[in-house]
């Protein structure tokens, strides 16, 4: 869906210094898939969406992409208090998951938010998981799949790791005939993938500022993560980081993304165009 960028001081230089495995120094990076009609992106956790690829999601539905959220588990461990009820916190988080949504994609971005509810912490790649995945895309039929990079070097989390298993394996399930008859859908193949926290990123989405504001707005949704994931404090007492701090770190961290492909703010991905 795209072609590489132009000369090597500009949107087509190596990803020099990132990890790029056994292929230092080897990959052209690419800027910009042509704004998809739909997007559906899977994420372990209700805020790793909005982390991954808030940006590319916002600044695709300001253009008229569908954007569609698949959060995978119930984020039940999401707290630092032992004492937390975890019941509300599932709650807590479904509601902050939809609001996130709706400031990256408008307000009708928050029914398209389908929530799997496998327990946090113990998402496995099977049979039925794969199966609901698959349902995903061949229901929603996106032009583009976004999810974890899930051979990321060094990744703790179990279900980040697991999460990216699975969405590649429910992609191949859901392009392919022969894959689970039983769900009366026809197969559906998307036009490419982008695998976020990408352990060899070789594609860009730039970043407009309206869709860096949109992003930092999505995560501040997330408030019981505010303290733990974000280190927000919103207390408004000096102390700490407060979402100013926040939005930084976040402006920060596009910029870095950016450099990847000589642009000022971006998302970095890997993306798989063969599929």
């Amino acid at each position: 869906m795209s072609a590489p960028a132009g000369p090597a001081d500009g949107p087509g230089r190596m990803a020099s210094g990132l990890p790029t495995g056994d292929l230092l120094d080897t990959v052209t990076v690419t800027v910009d898939l042509p704004t998809p009609a739909v997007a559906l992106a899977v994420g372990a956790h209700p805020d790793d969406i909005e982390f991954g690829a808030g940006a590319a999601l916002a600044r695709w539905a300001a253009a008229g992409c569908r954007i569609h959220f698949l959060v995978l588990t119930d984020g039940s461990k999401g707290s630092w208090d032992p004492d937390a009820d975890l019941g509300a916190l599932v709650a807590s988080r479904a509601r902050e998951c939809r609001e996130a949504a709706a400031r990256l994609g408008g307000d009708g971005a928050a029914a398209r938010v389908q929530l799997l509810g496998e327990v946090d912490g113990e998402l496995v790649n099977g049979p039925d998981q794969r199966r609901e995945v698959a349902r995903a895309i061949r229901s929603v039929r996106p032009d583009v799949l976004l999810g974890h990079d899930p051979w990321r070097r060094y990744r703790l989390h179990p279900d980040h790791r697991a999460a990216g298993f699975l969405t590649l394996d429910a992609l191949v399930a859901a392009r392919d005939p022969h894959f689970l008859p039983e769900l009366g859908l026809a197969p559906h193949r998307p036009e490419a993938l982008l695998l976020w926290e990408a352990d060899l990123p070789n594609h860009v989405e730039r970043c407009t500022p309206e869709a860096a504001a949109a992003k930092v707005a999505a995560l501040l949704c997330h408030h019981s993560q505010h303290e733990s994931t974000m280190g927000v404090e919103d207390g408004g007492d000096g102390q700490g980081a407060g979402p100013e701090v926040f939005a930084a770190r976040i402006a920060w961290q596009l910029a870095q993304h950016g450099a990847v492909a000589g642009v000022d703010a971006a998302e970095a991905f890997h993306l798989i165009d063969q599929l």
